[in-house]
Order: structure tokens, then sequence, then C-alpha cells
């Protein structure tokens, strides 16, 4: 199975740069995984493709300002760094422009020395491990001085921070959204669990990883980055009730997929608990619960296309693709949504 077997054309303009005003106001491409057949609604109307006695899996993660710009201490020379995850207390793996001259020992000031960093060593693919120090809460003071870390195709300001976050985040510790959760308002939600749909949350922290392309000729060959997952006692409950009585389980997003993939035990049952995935999804895996799942339209020859393929059938999928470059649908992050059922 070649990478290249996942390509497809997308004119640029399709990239959507800016979220619509109204979250729920989306297209939605809704997929048949057995017949391949497509039809074309709005986003709220996700309602009436789910039946009391299902549950929707959602990803509660909460996005941080994990962008920071500050200045070498000794040199003044502007540097950029992207915080992917926490290793230790103030110790967390980064990304840093520009990263030749990053050698540990470098001190770096942000803020006007409101937080300081210290380049300990060089991590995997050339990634740096910073400790920071600081007064206050790391939090807050990353409130005050990061940006929101938007993917690299975007290109426009984001005007308001909440727009790149779902409704329901809770948990602080991703570098990107979970974007197939931004289409959904709280509005929507009580309307979809007032119908009988269980809502179960489970955590799983997003990493760059998620954008970084496959750059191996061979599916096989490439291996995803590690990030964190709870589920907790409830969500677990939720999911096996829902199982057991004959419901549907719909993931919101891919993320929340891999992390109920992720903590299924051979039994197909959803276990509690918490750690690190690593779980790479592609087609000829068998899902142990995911029955449908809402998503948005991915990069070419990206794992996450490789996800829904495996879920849908990589031809169902790409004709579905088509269809939507052919209707115009918006790609990506801030862009329509897909239904694979």
């Amino acid at each position: 199975m070649n990478v290249s077997d996942f390509n497809f054309e997308l004119p640029q303009e399709l990239i959507a740069q800016d979220p619509l005003e109204d979250r729920s106001a989306s297209r939605l491409l809704v997929l048949d995984k057995r017949t391949g057949e497509i039809c074309h609604r709005v986003f709220r109307d996700i309602i009436s493709y789910l039946r009391p006695g299902d549950c929707l899996v959602i990803n509660d993660t909460k996005v941080i300002p994990a962008r920071l710009f500050g200045v070498k201490e000794e040199t003044g020379a502007k540097i950029e760094v992207l915080l992917l995850k926490r290793k230790e207390n103030d110790i967390w793996e980064t990304l840093v422009k520009p990263g030749k001259k990053a050698r540990p020992g470098t001190e770096i000031s942000f803020g006007d020395g409101l937080l300081k960093g210290k380049i300990l060593e060089v991590a995997d693919e050339g990634n740096r491990l910073i400790q920071f120090s600081y007064e206050g809460i790391f939090e807050e003071i990353l409130d005050r001085l990061g940006q929101m870390p938007l993917p690299p195709y975007i290109t426009h300001q984001l005007q308001d921070k909440n727009r790149y976050q779902t409704v329901y985040a809770v948990h602080d510790g991703s570098a990107a959204a979970p974007t197939a959760g931004l289409h959904f308002t709280k509005e929507l939600l009580a309307e979809i669990e007032a119908m009988g749909v269980k809502i179960a949350r489970v955590t799983l922290h997003v990493g760059l990883g998620t954008f970084r392309p496959v750059k191996t000729e061979n599916v096989l060959d490439h291996h995803m980055h590690s990030e964190f997952y709870m589920v907790s006692e409830e969500a677990a409950r939720m999911v096996n009730e829902t199982k057991e009585a004959g419901g549907r389980i719909f993931c919101v997003g891919t993320t929340s997929c891999r992390t109920i993939e992720s903590a299924a035990g051979e039994d197909g049952l959803l276990k509690a608990g918490s750690g690190w995935t690593d779980i790479f999804i592609y087609p000829g895996y068998q899902f142990r619960l995911l029955d449908g799942l809402i998503t948005n339209f991915h990069l070419p020859e990206s794992t996450l296309v490789m996800l829904v393929s495996a879920l849908a059938g990589r031809e169902h999928v790409l004709h579905a693709y088509e269809e939507a470059i052919r209707e115009r649908y918006r790609f990506y992050s801030f862009g329509d949504a897909m239904l694979v059922l």
C-alpha cells in the first residue's frame, strides 16, 4: 500500500481560511460506507442520522495558545517556539524556528522576561526540550503571551480565539484543535442529548504530528507520533452500554476514534484509563468500537485520509472527495464536514 494511493488534486482556493459565523451552518457530505452512496446536507441535519440509543463520542481537549515569540538573551535574535507536549513539570517538547542555532544552553526571553526558557537538549526530529521559568501560573502567562497555533495552511489572522476551540473544550493540552467538533453548537448538542443519544467525553491532546506529511513511500513504514489520552469510567460505561444494547458509536473526529480504538480491549469493550497512543489506522484495520465517523476533509496522502479509508474504503473515500471538490466544499480545519455511516 503506497502513500500515493491516497493522493488527490485539491485547488488551493478550497482551503478554508476563516470559520463560518454559524458553526452548524457548514455543509455536510454524507457517505454510506457500504454502498459509496453520497448525499449533501447542512451540518445541523446530523441529528436526522442519529437514533435514540446511539452514542456520540467527543474529544474535550482544549487548544493552548502554544505559539510563543521571544528573543535569545545572548544575541537579541528573534525566535519562535511552539509547545508540542509537556514532558514533566515545566519541561516541554517544542518546535523551534529557526532551529539550526537553537543549541542546548540557549536562553530565551518571552514578554520582556515574563517567561524564560532554556534549551536542554535536541529531541527526536530536531524538536527541542525547553525548561521554562516564571513567577505565577504558567497557563495564565501563556494565555497572555501565546498565540493560537493555527495549521500552516491557514494564512489569515484568527479574529476570535474561541473559533479554534470546540464549545465543549475543557482540558488544556492540544497543539491543534479536534476540528470535526468545531461544527457543534451547545444548542445542537443539547438537542442531540434530548433525543436520547448519549454523549461520551474522552480526551486526546492533539500533537502537531497530525499535520506532518507521511514521508515514507510505503504506508506501513510510517510511524505515528504519540499523543496523551484519557478515558473516564463514565465514558467507558456509556460506550459499552450502547454497544451491549445494540446502539451505534459515532466518533466526532479522528482523535475521538483513535482514543476509543486505542483503549478498546480484545473483548471489544472500552477500558477506562489514560496513557500514550501512537495507533495508526489504515485500510485493513478492524474497528473494535467505531460504527460511524463525523470528520472534516483532510490533506492528500495524510494519515487522516487513511483512517477514513479504513472505515469506508479507499475508493469510496476518494470518490467522495472528488465529489466534494466538484461541489466546492471547503476543506481542512475551518472547512465543511463529512459523515461516514
